[in-house]
C-alpha cells in the first residue's frame, strides 16, 4: 500500500514554469513505476509522463516532449514533474500515479493502482 500526495500546482502565465512534486508514503517506493496523468474539464484522463524504477527510462506524451521532465528521488520517496514553456492547453488537474507491477511502463491509466488527490495547474494566455 502506498499513499501519494501531490503539490506544486498553481496559476502561471503562458511560457512560465512549474514544478510538481509527489511524495509517497510506505516502503518499496523504488519498486513502483511512477507516472503523471492529467485531466482537463470535459476530457478523459491523459498520460503525461512515466519513469522506471531506477529513473533511467522515461516516457512522455508527444505534446510535452522537450518541455516537461519527469524525475525521481528514491531516497526521498518523491517523483517530480518539471514543466517549462507552459501553454494554456496544459491547464488540467495533474495526478501522480504508482504501479506496483513493474518493470513494464504503461501509458494506460487503468494499470496504475495508486493515485494522489490531484493538483490544479492553470496556464493563462
Amino acid at each position: 500500500q502506498v499513499q501519494l500526495v501531490e503539490s506544486g500546482g498553481g496559476v502561471v502565465q503562458a511560457g512560465g514554469s512549474l514544478r510538481l512534486s509527489c511524495a509517497a508514503s510506505g516502503r518499496a517506493f523504488s519498486r513502483y513505476i511512477m507516472a503523471w496523468f492529467r485531466q482537463a474539464p470535459g476530457k478523459e484522463r491523459e498520460f503525461v509522463a512515466a519513469i522506471s524504477w531506477s529513473g533511467f527510462t522515461t516516457y512522455y506524451t508527444d505534446s510535452v516532449k522537450g518541455r516537461f521532465t519527469i524525475s525521481r528521488d528514491n531516497a526521498k520517496n518523491t517523483v517530480y514533474l518539471q514543466m517549462n514553456s507552459l501553454k494554456p492547453e496544459d491547464t488540467a488537474v495533474y495526478y501522480c500515479a504508482a504501479d506496483r507491477d513493474g518493470p513494464v511502463i504503461y501509458r494506460d491509466y487503468s494499470k496504475y493502482e495508486y493515485w494522489g488527490q490531484g493538483t490544479q495547474v492553470t496556464v493563462s494566455s
